[in-house]
C-alpha cells in the first residue's frame, strides 16, 4: 500500500506533512480534497481507521463551522458528515493513510509514526520546532 495524503496546498501544516513524507523517500498519492470532495463512505472509513469521530475531525479554525452552527454539541455526527460532504473545507487536515495506519496529522509530527523510515535530519515543523535532529533521531 502506498501512502495517501488528503491535502490542502493552502495549509502550512498540510504542506509540511507532505514535505516530511517526501523527505522520507516516499512518493505519496496526493488527494486535494477541496477539489475532489468527499463521500460519506470515504469519510466514515477514514474516521474509523483513524479512530476519530466526525466532531474530532471538524475543522473549526478558518472554516465556516461556527457560522454554520456546527460547533454546537447538539449537532449530530450525521449532520456533521452531511456538512463535510457539502463543504469539504470542514474536514481538518491533513489526513494520511499508510501501511502503518491512518491519522489526522495535526500536529504535523504525527505523520512520523506512519512512515517506514524517518527522513534525514535536521527536519523542523512549520513553526520551526525541530522534529528530527542532524543525526536522524526524533526529537521529543
Amino acid at each position: 500500500m502506498t501512502i495517501v495524503i488528503h491535502h490542502n496546498p493552502d495549509c502550512g501544516t498540510s504542506r509540511n506533512v507532505l514535505g516530511i513524507i517526501e523527505a522520507s523517500g516516499e512518493t505519496p498519492v496526493v488527494v486535494e480534497y477541496l477539489a475532489a470532495g468527499w463521500t460519506r463512505p470515504q469519510l466514515l472509513a477514514l474516521f474509523a481507521a483513524a479512530d476519530i469521530t466526525p466532531r474530532e475531525a471538524l475543522r473549526i479554525s478558518k472554516s465556516p463551522a461556527e457560522a454554520m452552527g456546527l460547533t454546537d454539541p447538539a449537532v449530530s455526527d450525521d449532520a456533521l458528515l452531511d456538512a463535510m460532504v457539502a463543504h469539504p473545507i470542514l474536514v481538518n487536515r491533513p489526513i494520511v493513510a499508510s501501511p502503518k495506519g491512518v491519522r489526522l496529522c495535526r500536529p504535523s509530527e504525527a505523520v512520523l509514526d506512519l512512515l517506514t523510515r524517518l527522513p534525514p535530519g535536521p527536519l523542523a515543523k512549520e513553526d520551526g520546532t525541530l522534529l528530527i535532529d542532524e543525526t536522524g533521531q526524533r526529537v521529543g
